[in-house]
Formats: structure tokens, sequence, C-alpha cells
């Protein structure tokens, strides 16, 4: 019988055997990995567990806190931040739940771009395709759960950063509804939108970790029947521009939904995404309030800053602080209104991204490339952030690249939403 002990010396011999070019983990904690391994075994041997996590792989991206280390969030500028003073909430419920916390695994610096590239500490490859984009922020998550490395990684998603890289990799990628999983120890973006989110190979075993990192009792999920779940797809906006090749899957993917039952419209947000792009049309929340979180170094450090991550935070620093509040204002109307638009309907169904991953080579010579693709792949998961919705990307089978197929539903039916999509994950296994 494979321990888990032998399972983590594996992926820890991997990670050794790369360690010259190791671009997806940016620290690993091999002792204490291997101490919780071993009393993962231990009481699997008496016959005792603590819940589904109990010694699951686990990573966590390079923004939650760690006791007695500084949190660097992908970032050269931090290097000389105090040491954490205790563990992120999420780090403790976890390891309370018996998870083997491998390492850390990079990311965007600061969060800040959907890509997933990092000049500082080199951008990882996907998975299906090392030559193309991670994806981001939660890059390093994406492609450690994808490639084994990890059999769950803890991301953040506050445009689509748990999404996107779990979209581009072919893997489920969580995220709750915002303040759902307790923030603190969680380096921000822009406390209005961040939410922390799992990344793993089922929807089952992100039900688990959102328990846990919520403070709940991890259940089974029960999938919810196909049969006359009421599903709206948002055509407009959404759907420009959209790749022929993810197009097509989620088409088929529609088509697999619809011979199991399921009632499939086009249901119109048009006017409320109209709305948040006027109300936003200064800057983005994200962008605004990330220029508070960063205003004591983006000036003096600018040196050790991405220039592309910089500018945009520097640029939104200037927007007026009566601008801002109406801004606050107006979107928590326009949550209230996504709500009640959205009553009628189980869930909406889009692609997670209008494009699969593109090379990363011309992303790094080519801001204007690298700006206009950033937009187009934070495109559709941003909205809902900026309405505050609970949305899952699963992988489309069959695809020649990985593509995913997201589903949003309401504020707060997290639950309902992951049992939907395990009955979703199950009719495109069949």
């Amino acid at each position: 019988m494979t321990t888990i002990r032998d399972k983590l010396e594996t992926i820890l011999a991997r990670l050794a055997g790369r360690a010259a070019d190791e671009r997806v983990f940016l620290r690993l904690y091999e002792d204490a990995a291997r101490a919780a391994a071993d009393a993962a075994d231990l009481r699997q041997r008496a016959g005792v567990s603590l819940g589904p996590l109990d010694g699951a792989i686990v990573s966590i991206k390079d923004l939650f806190d760690v006791a007695g280390e500084t949190t660097l969030a992908g970032s050269r500028a931090l290097r000389d931040g105090p040491p954490a003073e205790t563990d992120a909430v999420i780090v403790r419920r976890l390891r309370q739940a018996g998870a083997v916390i491998l390492g850390k695994t990079n990311m965007v610096e600061f969060a800040f771009s959907g890509l997933g590239l990092n000049p500082h500490h080199g951008t990882p490859g996907n998975a299906a395709d090392p030559l193309r984009i991670p994806g981001g922020s939660s890059s390093g998550a994406g492609v450690s759960v994808a490639e084994g490395t990890s059999e769950i990684s803890i991301g953040s998603d506050t445009g689509g950063s748990a999404r996107i890289p779990a979209a581009l990799n072919g893997i489920v990628g969580f995220k709750p509804t915002a303040r759902r999983v307790p923030l603190d120890g969680a380096f921000p973006l822009s406390p209005s939108l961040d939410s922390i989110g799992p990344l793993a190979r089922d929807v089952q075993d992100c039900a688990d970790a959102d328990a846990i990192m919520a403070g709940e009792v991890p259940r089974p999920l029960m999938p919810f029947p196909l049969a006359g779940l009421r599903i709206g797809v948002p055509r407009g906006r959404l759907f420009l521009e959209t790749e022929p090749m993810v197009e097509e899957a989620f088409a088929m993917a529609l088509s697999c939904l619809s011979r199991a039952g399921a009632g499939i419209v086009d249901h119109d947000i048009e006017d409320l995404l109209e709305a948040m792009t006027d109300t936003t049309a200064s800057a983005s929340i994200a962008s605004i309030e990330a220029a508070e979180v960063h205003a004591d170094w983006l000036d003096t450090r600018a040196a050790a800053i991405d220039p592309r991550v910089r500018w945009w935070i520097a640029r939104s620093g200037r927007v007026p602080a009566p601008v801002y509040i109406r801004m606050l204002r107006r979107r928590r109307a326009l949550v209230a209104a996504m709500d009640e638009r959205l009553s009628p309907l189980d869930v909406l169904a889009l692609p997670t991204a209008a494009i699969s991953a593109p090379l990363t080579a011309p992303l790094e010579t080519d801001d204007k490339l690298y700006n206009r693709m950033d937009w187009l792949i934070l495109r559709n998961t941003m909205f809902g952030n900026q309405f505050d919705l609970t949305a899952i990307s699963l992988p489309i089978p069959a695809c020649e690249r990985p593509v995913g197929f997201m589903l949003v539903a309401r504020h707060g039916h997290d639950r309902r939403l992951l049992e939907i999509a395990a009955g979703v994950e199950r009719a495109f296994a069949r």
C-alpha cells in the first residue's frame, strides 16, 4: 500500500530533479510536510481520520501568511518586510484538517494579471504545453494540480485568478462568494473583491477544501439532477472575439447538458454589464484599492516591481476619493440588481476564458499584446467578482487545448453551485 509519505517523497524527488529551473513553487516546506505526512499515516493505520483532507498534498499561493516568514506576494519589493506572526486563518484550518502543506506556489506579482507571467521568479509553463501561459494570477497553483505536484492548491480570486489557471490547465477552480472564506493573513489585492478559492482535479475536492477554509464540516456532494436544470447563457459582449476552438467546445458542452435534460435559454445581462462598465470607467475597483495597499512602496521600490503591474496601480492611485466612494455605492445597487436578474435561473453558463492559453514568449516582449490578452482572458470571469457572485470552472473534455466551462450562481448559493457542478462534471465524464 502506498503511504502518504511515499506519495510526498515521490513529489519531492520530482521537484528536486528540476530544482535548477523551478518556476511552479517558490518555497518548499519539506520537513514540515514530512512530519504532517507521517502523522496522517499514523492516524490512517490507527483507523482515525480528521476528514477528507487528512493526508491530502496541498500547496498555497505565495500571498498567504506562514508564521515566521515574510509574505512576498510574488514580488521582490517586500523582501525586507517583517515575518508573519501567525499562519493565515485558512492555513491554520488546513493544518488542523490534516492537510500536508507542501509549499508556496508562484503567482503574478501582487496578483495583478490574469496571464500568469512573473519576471522575478520566472513564469511556470502551462501543464499542457510549457510554451504557453499558465493563467493567473494563481499561476503555480493551476500548474501544480494539473501536473500532479499537489492534489489541491489554494489560490485567490479577485477577477478570475483561481478560475483562469484552472481553465487553462484543465482542472477545476472554485470562486466562493466574497467573505465566505476569511481573508485574515492573505495579502490583499482588492478588499472589496478578493475571495479565496481552491483548485483541484474534481469538484468534491474543491468542495471539501472550501468547507474547511470556511470553518464548516465537509460533506459529500449530492450531484444536482440535470433534468430540469435552468441554465442561462449571457450572449453578448462576453461572447465576442471567442476563439473558434473555445466556441466549439462550449457548444459541445451545452449539447451534452441539453441531452441530459437541462433547459438552456439565452439570458440577457447586457444592461447590467454596461452599467458596471460605466461605473468603473475611471479605473477598476481592484486597481484603485491596490493603489492604497501599495502606496507606501510603489514609488520608493519602483525598480523592484514589474513595470506592467506598477503602471496600472500607479495610474489608479490618482482617482479622487468621491469618485471611488460613488463607485462603491453604485456597485451595491448593481449587485442587488444582478441577484434579482439571476433569480429565475439555477446558473449562468459561459466559457471561463474567451481564448485558450496563448504562447508566453510574444507576451513578454509586446506590452500592447500583453494588455490586450490580459483583458480578453479576464473579461468573462471578472463580472463574477464585480457583482459578488459565486462561480466555478470545469474542464471540457476532449479539447485540443484545455478549455474551461464556467457556471455562475447567485451570491451565497455556493453549496448549491457545487452540487450543480458535480452533476455537470458527471455528465461530462460520460
